[in-house]
């Protein structure tokens, strides 16, 4: 083989080399989904009935970021994540207005409830409407727990105390733990101290927390799932096709099914109930 025949060999194979290097990385990113998600959807253990079965289907690899559902969609706003799964509806309907989300839709619902000791030192127990159950609790001075991250249940706490007329900064006994459902229960449980949580998270460790259900019920303690594929118009790199299926999946009967079964062997209730193709307005009725 000639010199100038030899380079022109080791030319095309260093190209070949170096294509075929690029394109694993890309093969393999698109086998690769993130779920950008709640702290209840991962502390209540759904997740995990759920997503071996989208992988099984799909061939995807879901890698599950569980965060406060703020933070999940500041994730969707930098093109962090590919797909939410997030219960902070106004937050979502202005992420959606921005144009951060292709589409929205209804997964499930469970509520909120407010927990405490058993001893209740505040005397909210069976008090309706939920934000009166606030009054007492900043009242009495009785130690609050928040989440204090920016969640859903974050954001739905802060609506009661807005609700109830009470100034709760800066108080005594108003604590902020910065962490997620089940961690923030388990510090209400320790200080038995009061805190709002949703109810399938405190199902699923309602056996070594010591707190009881205090305060249910109420048409303001609804908490609503929404699936949100990030747009990809705005960050053409998200895995938008592994999105739409995760999307697709979450509304499908088989997972709709196991939302509606999910915590009824073990706890002899659902902790979440099924919505796909309903309105907002009609769940809790």
């Amino acid at each position: 083989m000639t010199r100038r025949k030899l380079s022109a060999f080791l030319a095309g194979a260093l190209a070949c080399a170096a294509a075929l290097f690029t394109a694993v990385p890309a093969t393999a990113a698109s086998k690769n989904l993130i779920l950008a998600t709640t702290t209840s959807t991962q502390d209540s253990g759904l997740l995990d009935a759920l997503i071996p079965a989208f992988e099984k289907k799909t061939g995807l690899f879901v890698k599950t970021i569980a965060v406060g559902s703020g933070q999940a969609m500041a994730m969707g706003e930098k093109g962090e994540a590919d797909v939410l799964l997030v219960h902070s509806p106004a937050a979502e309907e202005k992420f959606m207005k921005d144009g951060f989300g292709a589409s929205r839709a209804l997964v499930m619902h469970n509520d909120f409830i407010l927990v405490g000791p058993p001893s209740d030192p505040a005397g909210i127990r069976g008090t309706k409407p939920s934000a009166a159950a606030f009054r007492k609790i900043a009242d009495q001075g009785a130690l609050f727990l928040s989440r204090g991250d920016k969640s859903g249940t974050h954001s739905k706490e802060l609506g009661l105390w807005k609700a109830a007329g009470v100034a709760y900064e800066e108080k005594a006994w108003y604590q902020q733990t910065g962490l997620g459902m089940g961690q923030t229960l388990s510090v209400a449980a320790e200080k038995k101290g009061y805190t709002l949580a949703d109810r399938g998270t405190y199902l699923s460790m309602r056996k070594s927390l010591g707190l009881d259900v205090l305060v249910e019920g109420d048409t303001d303690l609804l908490n609503v799932y929404h699936v949100i594929v990030v747009n990809p118009a705005k960050w053409p790199k998200v895995n938008s096709e592994g999105a739409k299926a995760f999307s697709d999946f979450m509304v499908a009967p088989d997972a709709q099914k196991t939302i509606g079964t999910f915590g009824v062997g073990k706890f002899g209730a659902p902790l979440f109930f099924p919505d796909a193709g309903k309105k907002v307005e009609e769940l809790g009725r």
